[in-house]
């Protein structure tokens, strides 16, 4: 079976961006800025940038590129050619695992913003105006509870099965007719309506003039004036270096199965920058200008702050519709804010599940309607597990173990793999190839040497601060333990069941004989 092509450089670019820009950008980058030191943030996340993202997302371009060309589209095989061992393979179940496991809970929450689009058009949520009435709304939503606004999970499961459903038919059309499509269409739009956005924001001023110290200007300031001695607290720079591997989605697994669709000799250079460049103007412009001064014009900074250490889900849910209903037009605007949420989800869920459907085309045969079909079942039936086990805290320590630990880890393995074991001079050349700009050679040694010192920083960091407490379950109330852990009893079943399917795809499959040939 011949393999796919991307069909131009711009359908590329997007769909890479696609995958980058989600939740992350609009939701998490401006609590995060919020709550670290503001303006202190930008220092620790520019320079991981520099050291840590731009370097994995050169990397993972050049290992997707060349495993592409050899047939092997996703980390197991990858892995396989460059690091000629049996273990090989097995390493890169990981990059398998862990997008697939996010998968299952970021398609929960991306189903929230496709229903809440919808009810900012239909004004169902107006007359809920404070924190607790627009919390028991998307409690009711969510199904957590029974109240005036909803009595029951219909509509939550409603819109959950909507969006599996355009997750299943962009799949199904393959890299051009259905990814690269989603990626022209969706991140044009996403970027008209996040620019309409913030103009909206910035022509706001002080909404209420007998309290000038609700404006704009001073939420902006919030974010953008720097407390430089925050810089002395490492809790800032690991949540900047953190950042940085959601906005860029490096880690991930996925962004090796964009490049295996490339050409040999096609540029992965410029178009690593070029993502980096489009993923960087919708989080630190638009996804910094929107969210937190409009709260704060509307709150004040005080209470800001409490909302953005309530988290993401506080902000973009409970807080941000209660703005629009005090705006002209609140009901267009809401519509656009969670609708631009909906779009950057979508572009980046199709990513995370392209390795699983790529694994099993390239290694087993299939054709992409069996995988796709495969894959669907299986994270649907696994997504269930999470709407009905999110009361308990359930989503959270999915994110931790396989959308924050995990990636970490991950990167650190293939960084070892390419630049220790495939060879520095192998590496850089793979990234060089065809490339359209002139990669500083200085970028040899930081990816051999700066950027795994950097990653063992964080996994260790992390692993001493949040590993023994997540173990714990020490956020969790004592009464929604048993619950916690009867999730992740029936998780690590599902998953295990998916990593044991992989390990034997790899043994029988084509990555057997590719080994053998070796």
């Amino acid at each position: 079976m011949e393999r796919e092509h991307w069909g131009t450089r711009i359908g590329l670019i997007l769909a890479l961006a696609g995958n980058a820009v989600g939740l992350g950008n609009f939701l998490r980058f401006p609590v995060q800025a919020a709550g670290n030191g503001g303006g202190a943030f930008m220092i620790p996340y520019f320079i991981a940038l520099v050291l840590v993202g731009i370097p994995l997302m050169w990397t993972e371009l050049a290992m997707g590129r060349f495993g592409g060309n050899r047939g092997h589209g996703t980390m197991p095989g990858i892995f396989q050619l460059l690091w000629r061992h049996p273990a090989a393979k097995y390493f890169g179940v990981i990059g398998l695992l862990l997008p697939i496991t996010i998968f299952i809970y970021y398609i929960v929450v991306e189903s929230w913003t496709l229903g809440f689009s919808f009810f900012s058009l239909i004004g169902r949520y107006n007359g809920a105006t404070t924190q607790d009435a627009m919390g028991g709304f998307l409690h009711g939503f969510q199904g957590i509870a029974r109240n005036e606004y909803f009595n029951g999970i219909y509509w939550g499961y409603a819109f959950f099965i909507m969006t599996a459903a355009i997750n299943y038919v962009v799949l199904r059309r393959g890299i051009r007719g259905g990814i690269e499509k989603l990626a022209n269409i969706g991140m044009p739009l996403l970027i008209i309506m996040a620019v309409v956005l913030v103009v909206r924001v910035l022509t706001l001023g002080t909404p209420d003039p007998s309290k000038p110290d609700q404006s704009v200007i001073n939420g902006l300031g919030f974010i953008w004036n720097p407390d430089l001695g925050a810089l002395r607290n490492p809790k800032v720079w690991l949540a900047a270096a953190g950042q940085i591997f959601f906005t860029l989605s490096v880690g991930f697994g996925a962004i090796q199965a964009y490049a295996s669709y490339l050409k040999k000799d096609d540029d992965v250079a410029l178009s690593g920058i070029a993502t980096a460049s489009t993923n960087e103007f919708c989080e630190v412009i638009c996804g910094g200008t929107i969210a937190i001064p409009i709260a704060c014009a509307f709150f004040g900074v005080a209470a800001t702050q409490a909302i953005a250490q309530g988290g993401a889900f506080n902000l973009a849910f409970q807080s941000m519709p209660i703005v629009f209903q005090h705006l002209p037009l609140g009901n267009i605007f809401g519509f656009m804010w969670f609708f631009l949420l909906f779009i950057a989800g979508v572009t980046s869920s199709v990513a995370l599940t392209l390795p699983a459907v790529t694994f099993f085309m390239d290694e087993l045969g299939w054709t992409r309607e069996r995988a796709v079909n495969v894959i669907t079942m299986f994270t649907f039936a696994a997504s269930n597990l999470v709407i009905f086990f999110l009361a308990q805290g359930f989503m959270d320590e999915l994110d931790f173990w396989a959308g924050t630990f995990g990636v970490v880890l991950l990167a650190l393995i293939e960084i070892v793999v390419f630049f220790w074991v495939f060879g520095k001079d192998n590496a850089w050349e793979e990234i060089t190839r065809g490339a359209e700009i002139r990669v500083p050679a200085v970028y040899r040694f930081i990816m051999k040497y700066v950027t795994p010192l950097f990653l063992i920083a964080i996994l260790a960091t992390w692993a001493k601060s949040d590993m023994i407490k997540v173990l714990k379950m020490e956020a969790v109330l004592p009464a929604d333990r048993p619950f916690v852990w009867g999730a992740r009893v029936l998780m690590l079943v599902t998953l295990a069941g998916f990593a044991i399917l992989v390990a034997v795809a790899s043994r029988r499959g084509g990555l057997s004989k590719e080994r053998n040939a070796l």
